[in-house]
């Protein structure tokens, strides 16, 4: 023991420690027991204190040499940790920076000692004063100053303040280190940072976030990925596997984390949706996470659209983050081994269908339909939440099963909805994954059962998706065919309907040999995704014999209702055309139905029976006309039935010429009442007639070959039509129930397209004389004018047509380009002016119902073919690019507009106008606001605004209109609603009829009728309430990154201002300055004030929030607005007698924050402003009144008229 001490006061610390070295395990514990407790090293004396110090200097290289026995070195550190609060102040801060230096340089070697670390740390915190270079700090600042040179373990105990610059810290290192590091890393930061929870989530994500630009930029760069993907995937589940196990113990940290992503909507990331998603699997917090996600989700939608239907908006902020991208950039990154992802990917899916699916219309009916492209913000939320199942689907096999069975109850529970979507998808899942569908075959034998219960588009959207797998399964067609058969005797319609749906698929689908190839149809089947041979299962014998029993089985709907017939009938003419060697029995089957309705007898009159087509009831019951009408076009290889066939349509013609109105009892003299029974009956007789007449009308057009003879037995059965039509028409309308519905055409669309064309367009000479016999009738060029309207209405509405081809999709785009062509051929190359006769009779000139059909053929292309609309307009053989083309057409269309307003009044045509600015409305939807184009539009359309004057409200509210859309897409709107503003107060007069206003007319279109409707100012004030929902937003969106960023504010100088106040403010300052100008306009009563006073609310409320904010230099802006505001609503008070309550709250609560911040910003910003009195009474106009006409009696000069001046 003398030889230690002596040793250790020479201060010969190699001789010492070679001394210890050679000594044994025992006699080391024994000597530390001694040293460390022995009275000859007092810790109050220098000299013992030094030797404290020396002691610990040697011990703790000596555990870390790795020499000692595990068990020794944690006895020596035991003893040495109970001693640690004698040592002086100094000796601790020499001890600590020991440590400090061992760690940097990398010498602890086991890290055993590291454990005496903490304990040197904490009675370093208790000393008051320890020398730090050539000052003095408390031991607290001392502790900082290591902490800032190193990151000590979590069992330090620090304060809120040095945790958070540890975490910091910390985080900051993440770029340094390499990715395995960062799981076990943040599996410590988690336990280690209690007191800033936010700080830790908040600095991983954005670690992650950086990664994911960082590999976005590379693949994009076609660089090599500085990390592979895999790796950074499998490590990004790693590390939330460890964040849920953290929130699972703590659940304030999930509610912190919750909190936190409430507020960054906008800093969305997929590491963050997938966190949210691993999170939803602890059940506490699954409603929560779900509702956050799908707010996050139709809140993204909303901004995006708002944002893109705003240049002003577009110019102020960058372009919008898709969280839609990042929630499918989630499920392509859960490939990789993200398990704890998958479920909450499937539940997220189902929760977007369910909420934001099409809801049903009135009567349960619905409003869209699957064709439809998603356009409004529920739509595409809905769309989103079908691509994550669909993906979810391919990707993961364990939630497949799952999947498939929820899309499959939906489809079957939800009858009282709309179940496009779920049909959309499950078409989806079939295509991408037939054999796995197969395996769960016993599903879908479980859902046919419901078949007859379920609504006939869910049975046709079902039975058209799976198939694909008929072809391949037998059990699962047996299935379904003992389905339908037994759905063919259902009680309810629908099921016998659905029966009908179900059969005829099959027939279009089970080919038999020596078809014809379906290269012609648009629906093509998906069985080339199912790999097997279906030919060694199903052959075209067993096919031909499998749609014979089909054929028997349908025979029956023949007695049933007229729906469940004009189905089957409709139903056959596609089957022809994809089976054509079943024409034989179809043929023979709908032949036996014919003749039950065809007189024979060539002699009488007429050719058909038509009581046999009305029940007992009165109830309507189609004939054959679907039939002749498939049967004419149809080129059948059965020449018996087919010389039969126009034996029969010809006998039919030739006697429909001869019949009379009389001899159906349908003359002028008939009953059309739609209140009698006897009326009822008429009415579909005359219907019935129409219908065969209608095809007899296609039959011989087909036939003709544009023989002179033909065209006039056609006209003769027009002529009959028309007569019947007539009187059909005027007798409607003198009854009780006026309202009469033009009878659907049973025209198909493509003939409708072929009489179009040779009637404006064919002009083959050798035709010439025979097309002039339908061209000389006005009537019939306008009847197939109308009829061509209608089928595209019904287009528009439904999606598909009447009649042959109406269900294939590229037939039906293909008539739409060649009437497009011809409609468009025929407005420009014949003017208007000379159709005297459409304006006589009272009717829609053929122009306009041209233009009619140009803008429903428009409109249609854009809901249902929006890829398309170039090829539409392409019909007319330009050879201009997409842009350029649908320049041209807009030009031709503006300088028909230029020429219906260049004619002065009386040749004005409104309706006509209206048509031609709804067109243009449409094809300015084209052009990109960024083209010359588009400012070309624009100014085009200002300057029609400022120069037409015509005294037409319907017509200045479309252009208005159009004006009004162009104009946001280009730039702010609020300098035109100044000026309209001042245009609507100068024709209508002040409020004070004393008061002459300043005669100034920016636009022209603005005159003294066009104000006196009340449309024009309601049009303005709904653009002022879209300039105040843009200010609104921007507000909210400046609100939430205040809170999400408190350092924002106080980082700008005071001679920065920030971009969106600064717009916010000058977005006010010229609204204020319209709004200004309506409330001293005298506005007609009732919409127009009421509207005001809505938007002056909102106006306030929008006020009091900035006043309430204090956005910076907001103080200046309102200054220079009181003034406004208090004359303003003064004023309009007294003279619209107005006691809204809602209105003097939004004034008061004005007032309040305006006081409040006068006293912040010591600036009196109340001078202008007269304080609102107690309104705890109802004004009484009728006081006022008499109040306001003795003050006037008491004023002796009348002072004279004086004339505003505007505000520069």
């Amino acid at each position: 023991m003398d030889k230690i001490i002596t040793l250790s006061d020479r201060d010969s610390p190699a001789e010492l420690q070679k001394y210890l070295s050679s000594l044994t395990d025992d006699q080391v514990i024994l000597f530390l027991k001694f040293l460390l407790l022995c009275e000859g090293s007092p810790a109050n004396s220098t000299e013992g204190s030094d030797r404290r110090l020396l002691v610990y200097q040697h011990c703790i290289p000596l555990c870390e040499s790795g020499d000692l026995q595990t068990e020794v070195a944690a006895d020596i550190i035991g003893l040495l940790m109970l001693e640690t609060h004698t040592l002086s102040g100094p000796s601790l801060a020499q001890l600590a920076s020991l440590f400090v230096e061992a760690i940097k340089v990398g010498k602890m070697g086991s890290g055993k000692s590291l454990e005496l670390f903490p304990t040197v740390l904490t009675a370093l915190s208790a000393c008051e004063v320890l020398s730090y270079g050539k000052g003095e700090l408390s031991g607290e600042e001392y502790k900082k100053q290591l902490i800032n040179s190193l990151c000590s373990s979590r069992d330090v105990p620090l304060s809120s303040e040095e945790l958070r610059f540890l975490v910091e810290k910390v985080l900051r290192m993440f770029a340094k280190l390499d990715l395995q590091e960062i799981p076990p890393l943040v599996y410590q930061l988690l336990l280690l940072s209690a007191k800033v929870r936010v700080s830790v989530l908040d600095g991983i994500i954005s670690y992650f976030k950086e990664q994911d630009v960082r590999q976005e930029e590379e693949s994009l760069e076609l660089e090599v990925q500085s990390i592979p993907q895999d790796q950074l995937r499998h490590v990004e589940g790693t590390v939330i596997l460890h964040i849920v196990f953290a929130i699972r113990l703590d659940h304030e940290l999930g509610r912190e984390f919750l909190k936190s992503f409430k507020t960054s909507y906008g800093d969305l990331c997929p590491f963050s949706v997938a966190l949210m998603l691993s999170v939803a699997r602890i059940q506490r917090y699954e409603e929560q996470v779900f509702d956050l996600l799908k707010g996050a989700i139709i809140k993204s939608f909303k901004d995006e659209q708002l944002q893109q239907g705003s240049k002003f908006l577009q110019d102020l902020l960058p372009e919008h983050c898709s969280v839609a991208q990042m929630i499918l950039d989630t499920v392509k990154n859960s490939v990789f081994g993200w398990d704890h992802v998958t479920q909450g990917l499937v539940q997220l899916g189902f929760c977007l269908m369910d909420a934001f699916g099409p809801k049903p219309g009135p009567f349960g009916k619905t409003t869209e339909g699957s064709a439809t492209i998603a356009r409004t913000p529920t739509q595409q939320a809905c769309k989103l939440g079908g691509q994550v199942l669909l993906q979810g689907f391919k990707m993961h096999e364990p939630i497949r099963g799952e999947i498939l069975e929820q899309v499959l109850n939906r489809l079957v529970t939800k009858t009282a909805s709309p179940v496009s979507h779920y049909l959309d998808l499950f078409s989806d899942i079939v295509v991408s994954a037939p054999m796995i569908l197969l395996e769960s075959s016993s599903k879908l034998t479980e859902t046919f059962d419901h078949l007859s219960y379920l609504p006939l588009a869910t049975v046709q959207g079902l039975l058209k998706a799976v198939q694909p797998l008929l072809k391949v399964s037998m059990s699962l067609k047996d299935a379904l065919i003992l389905v339908l058969r037994k759905a063919m005797f259902s009680s309810q319609l629908d099921g016998r309907k659905s029966a009908v749906t179900g059969f005829l698929l099959l027939l279009k689908n089970f080919k038999v040999l020596g078809s014809l190839a379906s290269s012609q149809c648009s629906q093509a089947i998906s069985s080339s995704q199912v790999q097997v041979d279906v030919h060694s299962r199903y052959n075209s014998a067993a096919n031909e014999a499998f749609c014979l029993e089909i054929l028997s089985s349908l025979r029956r709907c023949l007695s049933q209702q007229a729906d469940v017939r004009l189905m089957l009938y409709e139903g056959f003419y596609d089957v022809l055309r994809r089976n054509s060697q079943l024409a034989s029995s179809i043929m023979q089957t709908l032949f036996s139905q014919l003749r039950r309705y065809y007189e024979p007898e060539q002699d009488l009159l007429p050719p058909v029976k038509l009581e046999p087509c009305i029940t007992a009831h009165g109830d309507q019951v189609y004939l054959q006309e679907p039939l002749v009408c498939l049967s004419g076009e149809e080129e059948e290889e059965e020449e018996g039935y087919q010389s039969e066939l126009q034996t029969i349509l010809e006998s039919m013609t030739r006697r429909m010429i001869k019949s009379e109105l009389e001899d159906f009892e349908l003359d002028k003299s008939a009953e059309f009442s739609m209140g009698s029974s006897v009326g009822v009956k008429n009415n579909i007789y005359a219907v019935l007639v129409m219908g065969v007449y209608e095809v007899l009308m296609e039959y011989n057009f087909i036939k003709a070959n544009y023989s002179k003879s033909r065209f006039e037995e056609l006209m003769e059965l027009f002529n009959r039509y028309h007569k019947l039509s007539e009187i059909l028409r005027e007798k409607s309308g003198k009854g009780r129930l006026p309202s009469h519905k033009t009878p659907r055409s049973l025209l198909s669309l493509g003939f409708i397209s072929t009489l179009l064309t040779v009637l404006f367009r064919d002009s083959t000479q050798s035709r010439e004389e025979a097309l002039s016999v339908l061209r000389a009738s006005g009537d019939f060029v306008r009847y197939a004018v109308s009829v061509a309207v209608q089928k595209i209405q019904q287009l528009e509405e439904t999606g598909h047509t009447d009649g042959p081809d109406g269900q294939n999709t590229e037939r039906t785009f293909r008539f739409l380009c060649d009437m497009t062509s011809v409609l468009i051929w025929r407005y420009t190359n014949i003017p208007s002016v000379v159709e005297d006769a459409g304006k006589k009779e009272k009717r829609s000139s053929l122009s306009q119902l041209c233009l009619e059909g140009l803008l429903r053929i428009f409109t249609t292309c854009q809901q249902r073919f929006p890829d398309r609309m170039a090829q539409l307009l392409s019909t007319m053989g330009q050879t201009f690019k997409t842009v350029t083309m649908n320049f041209f057409y807009i030009r031709q269309f503006q300088r028909a507009l230029f020429t219906q307003l260049s004619g002065g009044e009386d040749e004005f045509n409104s309706k006509e106008a209206q048509l031609l600015v709804s067109i243009l409305s449409v094809l300015s939807r084209q052009l990109k606001p960024s083209s010359k184009q588009f400012v070309q539009m624009i100014t085009w359309t200002v300057k029609i605004c400022k120069e037409t004057s015509f005294e037409d409200s319907a017509f200045s509210k479309g252009l208005l209109s159009l004006l009004f859309n162009l104009h946001v897409l280009y730039k702010s709107p609020v300098s035109l609603l100044l000026e309209l503003c001042q245009d609507i107060h100068s024709q209508r007069g002040d409020i004070d009829p004393e008061v002459e206003v300043e005669k100034q007319s920016h636009f022209a279109i603005v005159n003294t009728k066009t104000v006196t409707n009340a449309a024009v100012s309601l049009l303005v004030l709904s653009q002022v309430d879209r300039v105040l929902d843009e200010v609104d937003w921007l507000i909210a969106r400046k609100k939430s990154q205040t809170l999400f960023d408190k350092s924002g504010e106080a980082t700008q100088t005071a001679g920065q201002q920030d971009p969106i106040e600064k717009a916010v403010t000058l977005q006010l300052g010229t609204l204020l300055t319209a709004l200004n100008e309506l409330v001293q306009t005298s506005l007609l009563p009732g919409n127009c004030t009421i509207t005001l006073l809505r938007e002056l609310t909102r106006t306030y409320n929008i006020l009091t929030t900035l006043v309430k904010y204090t956005f910076t230099f907001f103080c200046l802006f309102i200054e220079s607005l009181n003034m406004y505001i208090h004359c303003t609503t003064q004023s309009f008070l007294v003279s619209n007698k107005s006691d809204d309550p809602p209105f003097f709250s939004c004034i008061e609560q004005y007032e309040k924050y305006l006081i409040t911040l006068s006293k912040k910003s010591k600036v009196n910003l109340m001078q202008y402003m007269k304080l609102s009195t107690s309104r705890d009474f109802r004004i009484n106009a009728n006081t006022l009144d008499a109040a306001l006409q003795e003050q006037d009696n008491d004023v002796e000069e009348t002072p004279e008229p004086k004339q505003k001046k505007r505000r520069q």
